[in-house]
């Protein structure tokens, strides 16, 4: 379909509305969640109704536009302390996601860069910022798709090129494009035939219901495996290269992504397959010095016990179900940035990267 990103986008703001693709409801329906408080804002990126690290900041910035369309303005002081807590309060939604974070703390650098301003502009402060997060992010994904193509061996502009992804990092993650897909889509655009395997990514299926369905809504060659196939097709060589997003890189280049994903490049180094991770920088978080730092998001055990609406575990059951794992860096051959691919050492790299991406936003 020609107009996927145009049709299809986790969050649309059109007319001063704020709307949210329900992406609990996909493949199988399309609706919208119109968003118009604070609390459905948060309730949404918990519930996942809206998922993926660039989309949930995304999402967070329009958060903070309507905390400030209801926020007192009777001074600078009061306002900022009501916008402080909402930031606080949309932060808890999701704990793994940096580019949660990186959003709300880039609305509130904005509003306190704003502070001589007249309280009466800062509706249209705020909400000029959160729409130029959206903007960016588009061009940031596309960034990421271009400079992806250098994992693409020349082979694979005659015989195609087969790649392995785990959970969604397309165009429903982010504003645009995607992260782990973006490679993809720049390709297709430029003729290159790629290839794609989706696990499936238990235990909420996002592999299944929205990498697939993009994927195949778009055009694009994909398969669908279960989680368990990865080992086997790639034993049967079908598979180039894994990438995957991630919702945090720390200092030493360890990245949490979707839980399943240490095990995807477990298996792709033992069968000598390239793993790449795609990132915006803002999901680089060096703070953290090592992937035991990130905190894990611990989700209901209902997602593990019960699917498609039947119990599918005895009553009673002890679960453990983590969103996300970490991948040690030693297992990433590269990680892909709108700025450029970066391979090991990643400490430095990773490092100068950030310092670079601050000084160019500085000037």
């Amino acid at each position: 379909m020609a107009n996927l990103f145009e049709e299809i986008q986790p969050v649309i703001y059109k007319d001063t509305k704020i709307f949210f693709l329900d992406q609990t409801a996909l493949p199988t329906e399309t609706t919208w969640l119109e968003v118009n408080s604070v609390e459905t804002c948060r309730n949404a990126i918990k519930s996942l109704v809206v998922r993926g690290a660039p989309a949930i900041g995304i999402a967070a910035a329009f958060g903070m536009l309507i905390a400030s369309r209801t926020a007192p303005k009777g001074s600078f002081k009061e306002y900022y302390s009501y916008m402080k807590s909402v930031e606080e309060y949309l932060g808890t939604a999701r704990p793994t996601a940096v580019n949660l974070f990186w959003a709300l703390k880039r609305m509130d650098k904005k509003i306190l860069s704003s502070r001589e301003k007249p309280l009466s502009e800062m509706d249209s402060i705020v909400e000029n910022e959160a729409i130029d997060i959206q903007k960016e992010d588009e061009q940031i994904c596309r960034a990421i798709g271009i400079h992806g193509q250098e994992i693409f061996t020349p082979a694979a502009f005659k015989s195609g090129f087969t790649v392995l992804t785990h959970c969604n990092a397309g165009s429903l993650a982010t504003s645009k494009y995607g992260t782990a897909l973006a490679p993809v889509y720049v390709a297709k655009e430029r003729g290159i035939n790629v290839r794609v395997f989706v696990d499936e990514t238990r235990p909420l299926l996002q592999g299944s219901r929205l990498t697939a369905y993009e994927l195949h809504t778009s055009g694009v060659n994909v398969t669908l495996i279960t989680d368990s196939m990865a080992a086997c097709v790639m034993d049967k060589g079908w598979i180039d290269a894994c990438i995957v997003g991630c919702d945090r890189v720390a200092a030493n280049g360890d990245a949490a992504n979707k839980i399943g994903t240490y095990g995807v490049a477990l298996l792709a180094k033992a069968h000598n397959i390239p793993f790449y991770v795609a990132c915006p920088i803002s999901t680089i978080d060096l703070d953290t010095k090592c992937g035991s730092e990130i905190v894990i998001e611990e989700r209901d055990p209902a997602e593990v016990t019960e699917d498609m609406g039947k119990r599918t575990a005895p009553y009673g059951i002890k679960v453990y179900n983590p969103a996300f794992d970490v991948t040690p860096h030693e297992l990433i051959s590269g990680i892909i940035t709108e700025n450029g691919l970066i391979r090991p050492p990643y400490a430095k790299a990773l490092a100068e990267l950030v310092e670079a991406s601050t000084d160019s936003i500085k000037h």
